[in-house]
């Protein structure tokens, strides 16, 4: 009788840790794994005719390029060869239940000098155009970001025949100064000069040549991968087909030109329908005074003549058309997204949101120096990062609550480490209110939203008269024109610390973030995925133990 009672426990112990190895696994033991090694370093670069100290990985600026099929699993070893710690973070790659491989310091401590730490990540449920890039240090100045192409799995339809070939285009202000000139800036308190140029995939004036075949349809991924300004993109000539936002198959508009925000990716289709020559491909800055342009060259397999005639201008402070091409941007409801299911199946607006929270940023002196804040809380690191605080319970380390949910009144900022608090499976709107005279960029790590509306002025509850409710575009980036509002619905369908952010580096180094703690009390692996067994650890956390398994 004993031994049966030892078998039949030794068979419930079997079958608790194949549950447990579901829960864990879920999908992952029936996708891909893509095993990526990439060394960074510093390195000598030109992109604007002066020698600079730029960030490679791999030897190259920018990166390598990262390919993947909806659920594939990412392993990158990064080995960090700098003399200062580093960090990569995935604009736009959601880390579904796992924040733990998020890459900004608020879930990662920091690959110090000489070392490595391997990322382990999944594409859960995600197709789309995303980029990475360096999170610590102001290093995203100095180069370190890459292209990041998810494609749909073979098995799902898509709204558009398969292109001639796909290209990737990272485009954005830079600086001929070093990065960490910029940063000593920025630290003693004054802001950043205008930027010295526009690169586009790391060259600057007609540095960059795309070859197509007449007659044949190509894609652009195209990511403002700058630091400080709004671009507009276009090519001479030739229209461009939005088929894609950040992960989201839109209606297939044609626009001549189109303005991306910092931080912003998007996907056009185009025709190579004009006569066989070179034509100027054109990135200009937006909103600015003084307008920077930069070209790369559209070149016809077949073509015996160069670029000719003027660069095409493009829009400059005008702010309505840009708001009416954003209104313009909707989600295609019949098409599949990264599942067999059309996306329009997700009737968000047919959810009511549990609770309003506003989010107002400012541009404060504190004690002196410039910074910037969100509801009046300019954001500083903590020693130690959040998430292994919140996990090792570490005293201290950051206050729930500590940024408030509504901006309040006066304009008393102050510093600190803010965490706002939130439930899984909440539904909320947030509301961007911008009474600054500069178009602000936002980003949510670890979701998609909705973005339902935008306007001049005060947002008030009567504004959500004028939301769309039907088939807006769900995206992780969103911009919020001067002296406006952006509404957006979110589901906190991820439990995790995610950092909400401007997209302005400058801004965000000097304050304008915080992180959302969304919780879910199970502490279940259904829920959140377990700390990795090689998390690195740092500060407080410093000595602990991560988990035998």
């Amino acid at each position: 009788m004993e031994k049966v009672d030892r078998k039949m426990e030794d068979s419930k112990l079997l079958l608790c840790c194949f549950i447990a190895c579901i829960l864990f696994f879920g999908v992952n033991g029936e996708t891909p794994y893509r095993y990526i090694t990439w060394k960074v370093m510093y390195g000598d670069i030109y992109p604007l005719g002066v020698k600079q100290q730029g960030i490679l990985i791999n030897g190259q600026f920018p990166g390598p390029q990262i390919d993947a099929v909806t659920n594939d699993n990412l392993i990158i070893s990064v080995y960090n060869y700098l003399n200062e710690p580093f960090l990569i973070s995935w604009n736009g790659v959601q880390q579904r239940r796992n924040s733990w491989q998020d890459g900004v310091f608020g879930t990662n401590c920091p690959i110090r000098p000489g070392k490595n730490f391997t990322y382990v990540l999944q594409v859960k449920d995600q197709i789309g155009s995303f980029f990475y890039f360096p999170s610590l240090l102001f290093h995203k100045a100095a180069g370190g970001y890459g292209g990041i192409r998810i494609w749909s799995s073979p098995k799902i339809p898509v709204p558009f025949p398969t292109p001639a070939r796909d290209f990737t285009v990272l485009a954005g202000d830079w600086y001929k100064r070093n990065h960490y000139i910029l940063r000593r800036l920025l630290d003693s308190g004054r802001n950043l000069p205008f930027p010295d140029g526009l690169l586009i995939n790391g060259q600057g004036w007609n540095g960059y040549t795309f070859t197509v075949d007449p007659g044949r349809t190509y894609r652009f991924r195209i990511s403002n991968v700058g630091l400080t300004t709004t671009i507009n993109f276009g090519i001479q000539g030739h229209n461009l087909k939005l088929i894609e936002v950040e992960g989201s198959h839109t209606l297939q508009n044609t626009y001549t030109s189109f303005d991306i925000h910092l931080g912003q990716s998007c996907s056009f289709l185009v025709t190579a329908d004009q006569a066989p020559q070179d034509y100027y491909i054109v990135v200009s800055s937006r909103f600015t005074r003084r307008v920077l342009t930069t070209t790369a060259i559209l070149h016809y397999s077949n073509s015996k003549k160069g670029v000719s005639g003027a660069v095409p201008e493009a829009p400059t402070i005008q702010i309505a058309p840009s708001i009416l091409q954003a209104r313009s941007i909707r989600w295609n409801l019949t098409a599949s997204g990264p599942r067999p299911n059309p996306q329009g199946s997700y009737h968000y607006g047919l959810i009511t949101p549990s609770r309003t929270i506003m989010l107002e940023n400012s541009a404060p002196y504190i004690n002196g120096k410039q910074r910037y804040a969100v509801n009046g809380v300019s954001y500083v690191p903590a020693d130690t990062s959040l998430k292994l605080a919140d996990y090792f319970k570490i005293p201290g380390v950051f206050n729930l609550g500590s940024i408030p949910t509504w901006p309040p009144s006066g304009n008393n900022a102050y510093f600190q480490t803010s965490v706002m608090a939130a439930n899984f499976r909440e539904y909320v709107e947030i509301v961007f209110q911008n009474w600054e005279d500069t178009v602000q960029s936002w980003h949510i790590n670890g979701y998609s939203f909705f973005v339902v509306g935008m306007d001049g002025g005060q947002w008030t509850p009567s504004s959500r008269a004028t939301y769309n409710l039907r088939d807006t575009v769900a995206r992780c980036t969103t911009q919020v024109y001067p002296r406006s509002w952006t509404a957006i619905y979110m589901a906190l369908d991820n439990v995790g610390m995610w950092n909400i952010r401007s997209e302005n580096w400058a801004r965000q180094y000097l304050g304008q973030q915080f992180y959302l703690r969304v919780y879910s009390p199970a502490n279940s692996w259904r829920d959140e995925l377990p700390i990795p067994k090689n998390a690195l650890l740092c500060g407080r956390a410093r000595g602990r133990h991560t988990r035998p398994l």
